[in-house]
């Protein structure tokens, strides 16, 4: 009988993986928006890899819940909820949420507050990073 757990986590292990760090606000530059663009691309068109998201400096605000933005504007929580869809993983500095009062802010379901250290994991384990 086929261990089905073991399957995916040695599957899991083999996957490509992509860490996106993204540093800038979500809104009044586009690097939010195309970051989340390029996550959301590889969560469509590759499955196979795995794709990180890791908010940082002014970037901690993209996963602030209920943002509202006018018709026709992008949005960036509903990016950010689509590559959790995807699958991407994201996670939030918290010394800089904190610094900016948003670290009892109620974040977008799926996200959740990070450290330096785990950050420091995700780079070595990766096999790509790019930086927004």
């Amino acid at each position: 009988m086929k261990n089905i757990g073991s399957s995916n986590t040695s599957k899991h292990k083999n996957m490509s993986k992509i860490l996106i760090i993204i540093n800038d606000a979500p809104y009044g530059t586009e690097k939010a928006y195309n970051a989340l663009r390029l996550a959301n691309q590889l969560g469509k068109e590759h499955p196979d890899v795995q794709v990180r998201i890791f908010l940082m400096a002014d970037a901690a605000s993209c996963a602030v819940a209920n943002q509202t933005t006018p018709n026709g504007y992008y949005n960036i929580e509903r990016m950010l909820k689509l590559s959790l869809t995807k699958g991407a993983k994201v996670k939030i500095c918290g010394s800089c949420a904190e610094a900016r009062g948003l670290k009892n802010a109620q974040q977008i379901d799926g996200t959740e507050i990070s450290t330096m250290a785990e950050l420091t994991n995700w780079v070595v384990d990766s096999d790509k990073i790019l930086t927004f």
